[in-house]
């Protein structure tokens, strides 16, 4: 078994985000799925341009706590588009032991209730 590694997270939290937000609608204009690169997206929907922070959380952190400073630095950029903010934890875990690592093809456990405005 090979526990997925922290950019192995990363894309596969980017990808269940990715998929969300196509599916609401939103136009890609520019997509970075390198860590510690910010935003992942800047999306385009009814005209008004959306920047998008993705962060994988690991279990038993709560996916909808995240880094004030780091969004504050995020959102102080975004207005000078005129864009608007957004972060997006995804809780990812184990579905056999919450405790372990996700392993490369096995179940794992989603934990996304969706974009939380900045």
């Amino acid at each position: 078994m090979k526990a997925l590694t922290e950019q192995e997270l990363h894309n596969l939290a980017m990808n269940i985000v990715g998929r969300e937000l196509e599916a609401a609608g939103y136009e890609f204009m520019g997509v970075n799925s390198k860590r510690g690169r910010n935003p992942q997206f800047v999306c385009l929907r009814e005209k008004v341009l959306h920047f998008i922070v993705v962060r994988p959380v690991a279990y038993p952190e709560d996916p909808r706590e995240f880094d004030p400073g780091l969004m504050a630095k995020v959102k102080s950029h975004a207005e000078k588009f005129e864009a608007r903010t957004y972060y997006a934890g995804v809780g990812l875990s184990n579905a056999g032991d919450r405790s372990a690592p996700v392993y490369l093809n096995e179940e794992y456990i989603v934990e996304y209730e969706g974009l939380i405005e900045i």
